[in-house]
């Protein structure tokens, strides 16, 4: 039996194209383990999606780019983390890793490496991350999402294959989006996500623009974690999270206002929803998320709103852009370029394995 083992995790960005890929593996009956962080995002997302996948927690660290205490300590937690992910590697004997990144990936991929397993990583943002920079001399493959990364990467060994789209996404039905989320169909839907955690700026201006906001729409908005505020109005619906009726809820909307991750981004492209995003300031993250956005500005499938510039006012303004543009955004994302199937992706994962005979 073929075996895969999975990695990667920190944020739901880092699962996503793990558990899109992961049920095609199952389907092929092949043998399927993850590794991530004892008590990271990543372990309820496996677990509870795939309550059969064997799941071990590993020691992991994480390296910041500013001062502290924990920079002194995590070095030995990465390298305990090796040595965990080294024994399990040898205990499971994969024909082959699939690394979607965060820091958990670092020492799972550097114990492959030792233990002369190949690697397959797939790389989101426009610039990699840390963890996945940090990944690459380990990877047998490099898998990118957009074209513009392939100038920083190993050319000799990798591929831009598009955003892994969760096939799910597309099964999505409008009129289940809407009983689901107690809405009539008079008005267009907003469709409003600050990412896995939520996001302060966002949830609190998209609030005070509500009176507004709910003249012309109705609002759906995924505001994260302990962030629900009680709000009776009918055209206002909040969720701290969902997931099983994610694509329902997509399916209803017309137009999103989004945080500027890849996954997520990419699924609004591929299911034609026209998006403003907001993507995370330099002091919040290093940057990636701004990249990202602007590389959807420039393809006509978004408008960015920066963080720092978030008030009422250009919410509102943005959103009245957004709606006059809708139907060219539409007409450009019908011409972006077709990103890899999650079977073409399986299939070059597979022709890397052990057992594959290349």
């Amino acid at each position: 039996m073929n075996k895969i083992l999975f990695t990667g995790g920190g944020s739901a960005g880092h699962v996503s194209v793990n558990t899109a890929l992961i049920p095609e593996f199952l389907k092929n009956k092949w043998q399927v383990s993850y590794i991530g962080s004892h008590d990271g995002i990543e372990k309820d997302i496996i677990t509870e999606k795939f309550p059969d996948v064997p799941y071990y927690g590993i020691s992991s660290g994480k390296l910041r780019r500013y001062f502290s205490l924990k920079n002194f300590t995590d070095p030995f937690r990465v390298l305990a983390g090796t040595v965990q992910a080294y024994m399990k590697i040898k205990k499971i004997k994969p024909d082959v890793i699939f690394s979607k990144g965060g820091f958990v990936s670092v020492p799972v991929l550097l114990a492959a490496k030792m233990a002369g397993v190949p690697v397959a990583i797939h790389e989101s943002d426009v610039t990699p991350g840390l963890a996945n920079k940090l990944a690459m001399p380990f990877a047998t493959k490099i898998y990118t999402t957009f074209k513009e990364t392939l100038q920083y990467v190993p050319a000799e060994k990798s591929t831009c294959a598009g955003a892994v789209i969760r096939e799910e996404l597309f099964s999505g039905k409008r009129e289940k989006g809407m009983t689901f989320a107690g809405l009539d169909q008079k008005k267009p839907v907003i469709l409003i996500m600050g990412g896995s955690l939520g996001a302060k700026g966002i949830n609190e201006t998209v609030r005070d623009a509500l009176p507004d906001l709910i003249e012309h729409y109705s609002i759906i908005h995924l505001c994260g974690k302990g962030n629900v505020i009680k709000n009776d109005h009918p055209d206002y619906i909040q969720y701290e999270f969902v997931s099983n009726e994610l694509p329902d809820l997509i399916a209803a909307s017309d137009l999103v206002i989004s945080r500027a991750g890849s996954n997520s981004i990419f699924e609004f492209l591929a299911l034609k929803k026209p998006m403003i995003l907001i993507p995370l300031s330099k002091e919040a993250s290093r940057g990636d998320q701004i990249l990202n956005a602007n590389s959807f500005v420039q393809q006509g499938f978004a408008l960015k709103l920066e963080e720092e510039e978030l008030t009422t006012e250009t919410l509102l303004t943005a959103v009245r852009q957004l709606r006059d543009q809708q139907w060219t955004m539409i007409e450009k994302m019908d011409e972006a370029p077709t990103s890899y199937t999650i079977s073409q992706m399986a299939e070059e994962i597979t022709r890397l394995s052990k057992n594959s005979g290349h």
